[in-house]
């Protein structure tokens, strides 16, 4: 039987719990065999609910264990470091999003990296399920060339990564202009559950255009979305023959042939089935193009797309390809930096060549 990845967590917040769920829904692959909690009370309550061995500083840790990997799930002012030691270290790192905060950190860990320290970075969003699959739709050549994106899921660099990879883009130049705005919106639920009461905020909602020599990206987000019930994914990818409209799309068999097709999710346990519950996978156009390689586990779509990535991880130290480089996370970084920055000055901004590029 092969044994299961095994892997460390240095931080204790809301996202490393993510984590935490996923280690223990697929015990069999994924072993976490301890998480760096600083404070007493973090440590205290993840040994409580969670069950999980806690060390102070990772010295301990590494004294007790040896893990093939280490997740850093901290601030951003304190990733950069954490991993530039562990890569001194000689210890493969799998860095939450984004690894440095400016291009000055982005570019101090390229050259780590460059130098031949084992960073990866945990985008997770081409994981996720349903967008997994409309870029395998993309990739095996539905749409034939890709030439537009408009991708409203998710804000910044997790934006312009999912803009990247629809349209086919690594490191072309880009001019970028981009606007902001706010509007009244009743408040939703939140990291903290539903609302107690109905509330008006303030929603600011970004909108960029990303000009790349042959392709257009657009990013549009607000804040809200994550959680808001009223304010929902949208994706729009063209090519020149066919389209993807959010989960349908429309594509050319021929030239006087056109086929329409929904992403259906293919689900255990639904209907008197009685294989579990759990997401199968998903299909359109007669073919699967996403199966999930987490089942049978319970999961969410983002648990799936982690666990995805911890999966690909462990592949990696031991041998196999990268499961998202620290190159393109830098890029997708930097042209978040880009469109925050033409938001700020009203102008067009253009990217200019950096280390990783």
């Amino acid at each position: 039987m092969t044994q299961p990845v095994r892997f460390a967590i240095v931080g204790s917040g809301w996202r490393a719990a993510f984590y935490f769920r996923i280690a223990l829904a697929l015990p069999e692959r994924l072993l976490l065999v301890g998480v760096v909690a600083r404070r007493p009370e973090r440590a205290a309550h993840i040994r409580a609910n969670w069950s999980l061995r806690t060390y102070g500083t990772l010295d301990d840790l590494l004294a007790c264990e040896s893990p093939e990997f280490v997740v850093t799930c901290v601030p951003w002012d304190q990733n950069r470091g954490l991993v530039r030691e562990l890569s001194q270290r000689g210890i493969p790192v799998l860095s939450e999003t984004p690894p440095a905060p400016d291009l000055d950190g982005l570019a101090d860990l390229f050259s780590l990296a460059r130098d031949g320290a084992r960073i990866q970075v945990a985008e997770q969003y081409t994981r996720q399920p349903h967008h997994a699959a409309r870029l395998a739709f993309v990739e095996q050549g539905f749409l034939g060339t890709v030439s537009q994106a408009q991708v409203s899921a998710c804000h910044g660099y997790h934006g312009t990564s999912l803009i990247r990879h629809y349209l086919g883009i690594d490191m072309a130049p880009v001019a970028v202009r981009a606007i902001s705005f706010e509007a009244p919106l009743v408040a939703g639920p939140g990291r903290d559950g539903p609302p107690a009461e109905e509330r008006t905020a303030q929603s600011q909602q970004t909108i960029a255009w990303l000009d790349f020599p042959d392709r257009l990206g657009i990013y549009d987000f607000g804040g809200d979305q994550y959680f808001s019930w009223v304010r929902n994914e949208r994706l729009l990818v063209r090519g020149e023959r066919g389209e993807i409209i959010d989960q349908s799309a429309t594509y050319l068999e021929r030239f006087d042939r056109p086929i329409k097709t929904t992403f259906c999710r293919e689900v255990a346990g639904a209907n008197g089935n009685l294989e579990g519950h759990h997401l199968k996978g998903i299909t359109a156009a007669g073919r699967w193009l996403y199966v999930n390689p987490t089942a049978p586990a319970r999961l969410s779509d983002e648990e799936v797309a982690i666990a995805s990535l911890l999966l690909e991880m462990g592949a990696y130290v031991d041998g196999g390809t990268e499961p998202y480089p620290l190159a393109q996370a830098c890029q997708d970084r930097y042209l978040d930096m880009l469109i925050a920055r033409a938001v700020e000055t009203g102008e067009i901004v253009e990217s200019q060549p950096q280390p990783w590029h």
